[in-house]
């Protein structure tokens, strides 16, 4: 397996944004509470978390297509590899999310762009919000309407969890890399 140190070199290869820099971060602290949360290797979901956007910034057109080639650089397991690819399923591959690992990226990279969203409408960003608050704009189809909903509802339902459930466990990894990522308040 690649170290977290040789994932984020091959992350800023191929993506120079600042705001998708910041989202990598966002799912990567996400899967490592999740994977806390399942009993799994949190190492292991944060690197796939992590990467899951590798191809995005410079082959949006072949996006988790391009993927195992640019993953290939730093011999990440086809295990690995498959879980990236399969983030996209159903809107760019058919490649399915099979493992709770896989269904829990699937489901929280567009949960994580909500809670995004939300912590941006408010003074203290991510500090204090709830997933009441998260699931009053879920409810609101035309806030962050780029966020599939879709989405997130057939994932929460592979993974037989609650919507709610998940967000906490997103609010909850998204706020241990808030001060990384822009949405911790100032003091």
């Amino acid at each position: 397996m690649a170290t977290r140190e040789e994932a984020l070199e091959l992350f800023k290869k191929y993506n120079k944004s600042e705001s998708l820099y910041h989202h990598a971060l966002e799912v990567e602290a996400v899967m490592k509470e999740g994977a806390l949360k399942s009993g799994e290797d949190p190492e292991y979901w944060g690197i796939v978390g992590l990467l899951h956007d590798i191809d995005w910034e410079m082959f949006p057109e072949e996006h988790c297509r391009k993927a195992p080639e640019l993953l290939k650089e730093i011999n990440l397991p086809d295990d690995m590899i498959h879980a990236v690819c399969s983030h996209g399923y159903g809107l760019v591959t058919d490649i399915k999310p099979e493992r709770h690992m896989e269904k829990f990226l699937y489901t929280i990279d567009e949960l994580s762009g909500l809670v995004h969203a939300t912590a941006l409408m408010r003074p203290e960003k991510m500090k204090g919000i709830s997933v009441k608050s998260v699931k009053k704009k879920f409810k609101e189809k035309s806030f962050a309407a780029g966020v599939n909903r879709d989405v997130i509802n057939n994932g929460a339902e592979m993974l037989g969890m609650d919507i709610s459930e998940l967000m906490q466990i997103t609010i909850d990894g998204m706020m241990k890399a808030a001060p990384k990522t822009g949405l911790w308040p100032e003091d």
